[in-house]
């Protein structure tokens, strides 16, 4: 009986073996990550359920999924700006003049409900966009320019409106576009971040989008000397990120029914933390949005269970700003291990 032999010719190359190594150690990083921050979930969970009885009721879990919806809308958007290596401060403010141009057009201007709701994204795409030249052509660090985007779009927001909110009680259907259900007991808010995050993994995990966005954090140079136009897809990036701001804002203004021109201030950084908890690298070059999906629940559980055991709002920023500390010195623990 004879016996193949491989030659050398078919043997596998040392890069090509180095490669596959390096690609099943990043996906058990990717998946330690995960379980780390799903058993974090777990654990607040069983906590405030024995902490409170009142915690573990479907109004207050209806609750808690609603809230998660705007924060993980807000942070399915940041997860590709931060994969990157990049920031956004402005999605906050920016999501709060996205609801104050969605109620401009709605209900000052009567035009139909789908130019409001156009209005409010195409007010996320712009200001994306706008952050993505500053980044990417202006040369501007992204802390500053986003920065610079927050407090341009917190004036606005309180300017247009006339530092007053703008109620959508006489836009017939608005409400429903986060309270309604096309799926029973579950509200069209939670429905929309599901369906976002999972044009976000598509993107991120299946597209030469996301390919470049990876790229671009592990080692932008090297990318733009491969060939790639990292400015453009730079700014493409942060206008998508912006798109996932806009819908944010129509979905709070929808769940509140009106648009609140003061708030949005501290949303990013619950977005952020979110981001962060779920193992998407602040350097840059690793993102999760199955990740970013269970950081958002653990920001939304812990500050409702906060307010479920009557905990000051003072010390419920105190315990979110820990939170958050936590979350970057892990992600820094990691990357100096190279976890």
């Amino acid at each position: 009986m004879s016996q193949t032999t491989q030659s050398p010719a078919d043997a596998p190359s040392d890069e090509a073996v180095a490669k596959e190594r390096g690609s099943r150690a990043a996906l058990w990083r990717k998946g330690l990550q995960q379980g780390l921050a799903f058993g974090t979930l777990v654990v607040l969970l069983l906590f405030f359920s024995i902490a409170s009885n009142n915690f573990f009721t479907w109004s207050n879990i209806s609750g808690i999924l609603l809230a998660t919806a705007v924060i993980g809308i807000l942070a399915l958007g940041t997860t590709f700006v931060i994969t990157t290596g990049g920031i956004d401060l402005s999605i906050g403010t920016g999501m709060t003049l996205a609801a104050v141009m969605t109620g401009i057009v709605a209900v000052n201007l009567g035009l139909p409900l789908i130019f409001g709701v156009l209005a409010g994204i195409a007010t996320g795409a712009l200001m994306g966009l706008i952050n993505g030249i500053n980044v990417a052509y202006l040369k501007l660090p992204p802390f500053i320019a986003t920065l610079a985007m927050m407090m341009v779009a917190q004036g606005l927001a309180l300017v247009i409106s006339g530092v007053r909110p703008i109620y959508f009680s006489g836009v017939p259907g608005f409400k429903d576009i986060a309270l309604g259900t096309l799926i029973p007991s579950l509200p069209n808010a939670v429905l929309i971040m599901f369906i976002l995050a999972a044009v976000a993994y598509f993107l991120l995990s299946k597209t030469v989008f996301g390919r470049y966005t990876v790229a671009i954090g592990s080692n932008e140079e090297a990318t733009r000397l491969s060939g790639v136009n990292t400015n453009r897809w730079l700014v493409t990036i942060y206008t998508v990120a912006g798109v996932f701001t806009g819908i944010a804002g129509v979905v709070l203004a929808a769940r509140l029914d009106s648009a609140q021109p003061q708030l949005g201030v501290g949303y990013e950084l619950q977005a952020i933390a979110a981001v962060i908890i779920g193992g998407t690298s602040l350097l840059g070059g690793r993102g999760s949005i199955v990740g970013t999906l269970i950081g958002a629940l653990i920001m939304s559980v812990l500050i409702n269970g906060l307010r479920i055991m009557s905990i000051q709002t003072e010390w419920q920023n105190v315990v979110v700003g820990v939170v958050i500390a936590i979350a970057v010195f892990a992600d820094s623990l990691r990357n100096r291990r190279g976890l």
